[in-house]
C-alpha cells in the first residue's frame, strides 16, 4: 500500500495515518510525518565595467515583499566552493564574514539588502554572487546572480 502525491507543496505538509483491517489481528495503523521543504531559486546575469560598483538586488522580482523582517545572507561562490560575505537579522546591524575581508573590504549591504561590491575586479567575472532570505524555517527563496566583467 502506497500513498502518491503529485505537485507536492509546503501546505501538505503534516501528520499522514494509514489503517487497514486484518483478519484475525484487527486494525493495524501506521503514522508517519512528512515535511516539505520548499526552496526557490531565481538565476540572473549581472554585467558589469572594471572598477565600477556591482550593486546587485537580493530578490529582483519581490519588491513588494518587505525583506527586512526576515534573516537574509550573502553568498559568493566559485570554482565549487562558497562563503558566506554577510547576514542579516531582522531589526540588527549587518554582520560582515571572512570571506568579505578576502575580498577587500570591498563588499557592503545597501538599502533594502541590495550587495554592493566596489570597486569591481578582473577576478569577479564568473563569481555567483546569491541572496537566501528565509520566509519560514522550512522556506527560502533564493537569487543567484552570475557576474560577467568588461574592461573598457
Amino acid at each position: 500500500w502506497a500513498l502518491h502525491l503529485e505537485n507536492v507543496t509546503v501546505s501538505l505538509s503534516g501528520q499522514y495515518e494509514c489503517t487497514f483491517a486484518t483478519y484475525p489481528y484487527g486494525t493495524k495503523a501506521a503514522k508517519i510525518q512528512l515535511t516539505v521543504k520548499a526552496e526557490e531559486e531565481r538565476q540572473y546575469l549581472k554585467k558589469v565595467w572594471l572598477k565600477q560598483t556591482l550593486e546587485i538586488p537580493c530578490l529582483e522580482d519581490m519588491t513588494s515583499e518587505n525583506l527586512s523582517t526576515y534573516p537574509l545572507k550573502w553568498l559568493v561562490g566559485e570554482n565549487g566552493r562558497k562563503e558566506e560575505l554577510v547576514t542579516k537579522e531582522p531589526s540588527c546591524p549587518a554582520v560582515y564574514r571572512n570571506s568579505s575581508l578576502l575580498h577587500g573590504q570591498r563588499v557592503l549591504l545597501g538599502l533594502n539588502n541590495t550587495l554592493k561590491v566596489f570597486p569591481t575586479r578582473i577576478t569577479d567575472d564568473g563569481r555567483v554572487f546569491s541572496c537566501h532570505v528565509l520566509y519560514h524555517p522550512e522556506r527560502v527563496q533564493k537569487s543567484s546572480t552570475n557576474v560577467r566583467v568588461f574592461g573598457k
